[in-house]
């Protein structure tokens, strides 16, 4: 006899008409667990499919509250949910979307404290992040507790998605190592279409409902690359590596720990309150790229984009000291490690970037 009633079977009633899901399916869906990690730009579409399919538990974690620039691709919000809490919020919206399904709001870090104890009880977990640390530390959490990993990446028009663990190769198969800090910029700093975050969100969802359901083909072992300023998709292909640190033959990690800190360490910093008095005896090093310095940057300012900073090093003075920034604050603490290491020593670090500088000073909005 069916679990499910006269209004589940209504609400779900275009599902239930696909062979592969049925009523065993819904019902499976029904006594399934997701966790969430991220409830951004990819977690806004991933969770609310996944509460529309009748997942029965959804966990949502973020330490993050709802800002105003998330709006334009964080769906799962409304202008009047800014300065809430992430995780609230979105627990809140799924209520409203479907009331049978629990919801499991957690408004802290995914961290090596918890990540494990958190996998653990779920069946599948989907990254929806958008740190390179973070990413590393859900493989790893879900390579040792046996889960499968749904992953996504979005930047500009370029989207990544993914399935690792379930059987096949994990994310140090494909990524051993992680880039050099700061040198990878987020969608902070890059910026991001709304609506590729929709689709890779979708298809993270819809990589998860498969895994529960045991039907169709997952994305293990294979790597999709969805372009969308030239409309087209692509995959690649990878194998599980041997000599990989979590899911090798012989492996060395043992336990789901965080990245080690390579963050420049003893980084002098100012805030953007200060940065016109630390102008009266400096120069602005603006490193952010051209199309992000399209409005223009305050007056006297030495533009050089990160990108182009160790070709371009010997237009500096290093006897001439510089207040390093950039949008948000995370290339220009690459940008300080560079400079640093080539002798640089007259260097101070805009913490929170320029827009930091913009919020204090409307003429600047558009930083």
């Amino acid at each position: 006899m069916s679990t499910l009633g006269p209004r589940a079977l209504r609400r779900y009633s275009r599902q239930l008409l696909i062979p592969e899901v049925g009523l065993a399916g819904q019902e499976r869906l029904a006594a399934s667990r997701v966790l969430v990690v991220g409830a951004g730009g990819l977690g806004s579409p991933a969770l609310q499919y996944l509460a529309a399919a009748g997942v029965g538990r959804l966990g949502v974690i973020d330490d993050d509250a709802v800002d105003e620039t998330n709006l334009q691709r964080q769906t799962i919000y409304a202008t009047s949910d800014v300065g809430r809490p992430k995780a609230e919020a979105a627990a809140r919206r799924l209520h409203a979307l479907n009331p049978t399904v629990t919801i499991d709001a957690v408004e802290s870090a995914f961290d090596e404290r918890n990540a494990r104890a958190l996998v653990a009880c779920y069946d599948v977990v989907l990254d929806c992040t958008d740190r390179f640390a973070a990413r590393y530390l859900i493989n790893d959490a879900c390579v040792l507790e046996g889960k499968p990993d749904v992953y996504g990446s979005i930047f500009r028009f370029d989207g990544q998605v993914s399935v690792f663990g379930a059987g096949g190769p994990c994310y140090r198969c494909l990524y051993p190592e992680p880039p050099p800090s700061g040198s990878v910029p987020t969608c902070a700093e890059g910026g991001v279409l709304g609506a590729l975050a929709g689709i890779v969100g979708a298809w993270q969802a819809g990589e998860a409902l498969k895994l529960l359901l045991g039907t169709g083909r997952s994305l293990a072992g294979r790597l999709l690359l969805i372009e969308t300023l030239d409309a087209c998709v692509r995959e690649v292909r990878f194998d599980r590596d041997p000599a990989c640190a979590v899911c090798g033959d012989r492996p060395t990690i043992a336990d789901a720990a965080a990245m080690p800190d390579v963050e420049p360490s003893a980084v002098d910093e100012i805030q953007a309150s200060g940065l016109e008095e630390a102008l009266q005896d400096a120069r602005l090093l603006d490193v952010r790229e051209p199309h992000e310095a399209v409005f223009g940057t305050v007056a006297g300012a030495v533009c050089i984009p990160a990108s182009q900073l160790e070709a371009r090093m010997h237009e500096l003075d290093s006897a001439e000291r510089y207040v390093v920034a950039c949008r948000v604050g995370a290339r220009s603490r690459w940008a300080m490690q560079r400079l640093r290491d080539a002798g640089f020593a007259r260097l101070v670090h805009l913490r929170g970037g320029l827009l930091a500088y913009a919020a204090l000073h409307r003429e600047f909005d558009a930083f």
